[in-house]
């Protein structure tokens, strides 16, 4: 591909190893595995495959880095503060070749990496940066009479972080759990998507180039089996996951052999609520951006479109209309709205809801049930009605351009039906009323709930889910809280 920039070039060019105590190094059995490019299906690289001896070993470099006496726990908050704004600065600087990589890993257009993963992901360390310097603790008067007392918190890392990521923001979603990790003095072994693994690792160069001692950060590339082998290692203190809520409770139960401490970020299935006194014009665009963003591989999408039966027909008419006028594409083609799906599974079972929806009855205004290339794991933006609350294209989390309308009356029968979910980890309302919108909003289950907007976002607001959309929260302040332990001391003052 003759767009390629030399860097992209040159990191293609050798099979990728595994990031153990600041070294690349072989799988320990010699296994690799192909990654592919969504676009043309080519194999990209061979990546070392980890296995659970490489897991000790990575356990092992991690404690070690951790420990008492390390040059890693020697680091002031105000070195850890000024290396975490030299990653960000470093990731800008090679921001394009990042995104290539991520455009050719997942899939995405190229544009879209830059702009938005690969500057987020640089803003994420920058963000940080300031609450390394900002883990306070508090002091807490005692009401003991005849004694005096001082007693104080103290926030301290957790310890060795299992981070577990998924393929739709590769390099985004290895800075959440990296970022708030170090942060706070932790030490991380990183598990990519075993269908994405090539920014994580680029990522783990570049860690060690601006200066993160040995161990600190180590990067894994495998598949179920490698995530499983952290999640059970009695060396690991804490597993962050962010991926399908199926394999959540597995990471759930797994952790309960010793209590390790657990955040999730699961599945989504997000209603997007259209009252006939919205903006309709905004209301289309903001249902079309919050359908189809990132292939529609995104957990907060809304998915689920409501729309008030006076205006059904003529948002209908408008989402399909644009959706029928993204141009599906390679990222690296500039003239493309949108790449193609991440892998060949994914790309079967998304169809799958299709065909199974029109099987069922369903009518597709937008899209199709059938490939949208000769090549490559492209599918249409799609729009179906006809739907009802039991199917599946209705029910489960389907992870690509899908988006369900159905029409509502009433604002308590819209609200029933948006909660009536596993699923809480974001919805929507459109409406010019603004106590309607409050209300409505504060009636949603759900972590992040927009008002009027969708995608609106940044890297100071927490997120997570209700219910089976996981637990705990990320970003912001919030997202220090689970990668502490606070401890209280109490001293008695003689």
């Amino acid at each position: 591909m003759s767009a390629l920039l030399p860097a992209v070039r040159s990191f293609l060019s050798a099979p990728k190893q595994l990031l153990i105590d600041g070294e690349w190094v072989d799988a320990k059995d010699g296994r690799t595995f192909a990654t592919i490019n969504p676009s043309t299906e080519e194999v990209l690289v061979q990546v070392a495959q980890a296995s659970s001896v490489d897991v000790d070993r990575a356990v092992v470099a991690a404690r070690t880095a951790f420990e008492a006496g390390s040059p890693w726990s020697k680091m002031t908050p105000r070195d850890r503060s000024h290396l975490l704004w030299r990653i960000g600065d470093l990731i800008e600087a090679h921001a394009d070749e990042f995104a290539q990589l991520e455009a050719l890993d997942n899939g995405k257009r190229v544009e879209a990496a830059r702009d938005g993963d690969i500057a987020t992901a640089a803003e994420l360390f920058r963000y940080f940066a300031g609450w390394a310097t900002k883990m306070e603790g508090t002091s807490i008067p005692m009401s003991v009479p005849g004694r005096e007392f001082h007693a104080y918190t103290r926030r301290e890392p957790v310890g060795v972080v299992a981070g577990i990521v998924p393929w739709n923001f590769p390099l985004l979603m290895a800075c959440f759990k990296i970022v708030p990790a170090i942060t706070a003095g932790n030490t991380v072994i990183l598990k990519p998507a075993e269908q994405t693994p090539l920014t994580a690792l680029r990522l783990g160069q570049l860690l060690l180039d601006a200066g993160l001692p040995a161990g600190v950060v180590n990067v894994l590339p495998g598949f179920g089996d490698t995530g499983a082998a952290l999640v059970d290692h009695p060396g690991v203190d804490k597993v962050a996951f962010t991926g399908s809520t199926e394999v959540g409770k597995k990471i759930a139960a797994g952790a309960s052999a010793n209590l390790k401490k657990v955040s999730l970020e699961l599945g989504g299935k997000a209603p997007n609520i259209i009252f006939d006194d919205a903006d309709i014009d905004a209301a289309i665009a903001g249902a079309v951006l919050g359908g189809y963003f990132n292939e529609g591989q995104c957990c907060v999408n809304g998915s689920r479109l409501y729309v008030q039966r006076g205006v059904f027909d003529q948002v209908v008419e408008g989402v399909a209309a644009a959706a029928r006028a993204i141009k599906v594409g390679d990222g690296f083609d500039p003239a493309s709205n949108m790449g193609p799906l991440v892998s060949q599974e994914q790309f079967d079972k998304v169809l799958g809801y299709i065909r199974g929806a029109v099987a069922d009855g369903a009518t597709l205004n937008a899209g199709s049930a059938d490939a949208a290339g000769e090549r490559g794991f492209f599918v249409a933006p799609t729009l179906i009605t006809g739907v009802t609350e039991q199917m599946a294209v209705q029910t489960d989390e389907i992870f690509g351009p899908v988006v369900t309308a159905i029409p509502f009356d009433t604002e308590d029968e819209v609200v029933a039906a948006a909660n009536n979910t596993v699923y809480g980890l974001a919805a929507g309302v459109w409406t010019n009323n603004i106590g309607r919108a409050h209300r409505v909003g504060a009636r949603l289950r759900a972590g992040t709930v927009w008002l009027n907007t969708w995608h609106a976002d940044d890297v100071t607001l927490p997120r997570g889910g209700f219910k089976q959309s996981g637990w705990g929260r990320e970003l912001g302040s919030f997202g220090l809280d689970d990668y502490t332990e606070l401890k209280t001391v109490i001293a008695e003052l003689r």
